[in-house]
C-alpha cells in the first residue's frame, strides 16, 4: 500500500480546515474538471472513531465546503457539482495516508509477510507503517509495504 500525502492535491488543506470546523474530518477530496465545469467528490469521517457519518453530517459538510470550493476554483455555482460521502461501513483504504484519520477504529489489514489478516484498533500511524492494538492484546505494526490490502471491519 502506498501512503501519498493528501497535501499533494492542491486543494485538500483548505477543504480540510473547512471541513473540520464542522466537527469532521477529510478522508478523500477528488477534483475532476469536465468540460468547463468540476466535479466535486469528498469523503468526510467523523472526529470520534465511535461515531458514524450520517445525511445530515454530509448535508453540513457539503454547505460549507461548496462556498470554499467555488472560491479556490474560480468557478460559478452552476459550474462546481460536489458530492460529499461517508467512508462507508467496509471501506477499502485508497490510501495509507487514511491510516491517520480513522485512528481509534477496528481494521483488518493483509500483511503480505504473514500471508494473512491482522485484525486490530488503528493506534498510531506515521508515513511508513500502521501499529494496530490487537484483539487477543500487544501491538502490531506493520510496514505499509507489506500491507496488500486494508478495510473495515464491519460486524
Amino acid at each position: 500500500m502506498e501512503y501519498i500525502s493528501p497535501e499533494k492535491n492542491p486543494y485538500f488543506k483548505d477543504c480540510s480546515a473547512v471541513v473540520e470546523a464542522e466537527g469532521f474530518k477529510l478522508v478523500e477530496l477528488q477534483v475532476v474538471p469536465q468540460h468547463g465545469a468540476v466535479r466535486v467528490s469528498a469523503v468526510i469521517a467523523s472526529k470520534d472513531p465511535s461515531k458514524d457519518i450520517g445525511v445530515s453530517d454530509c448535508a453540513k459538510a457539503h454547505r460549507a465546503l461548496q462556498p470554499k470550493l467555488i472560491a479556490l476554483l474560480h468557478k460559478s455555482e452552476d459550474d462546481v457539482s460536489m458530492e460529499v460521502c461517508s467512508p462507508g461501513m467496509e471501506r477499502n483504504f485508497k490510501n495509507a495516508a487514511e491510516f491517520s484519520v480513522f485512528t481509534g477504529r477496528e481494521v483488518r489489514v493483509w500483511d503480505k509477510t504473514v500471508g494473512d489478516w491482522v485484525r486490530g484498533i488503528i493506534k498510531s500511524s506515521d508515513t511508513e507503517q500502521v501499529t494496530l492494538e490487537l484483539e487477543a492484546g500487544g501491538e502490531k505494526s506493520v510496514a505499509y509495504n507489506d500491507i496488500a490490502k486494508a478495510k473495515f471491519i464491519h460486524l
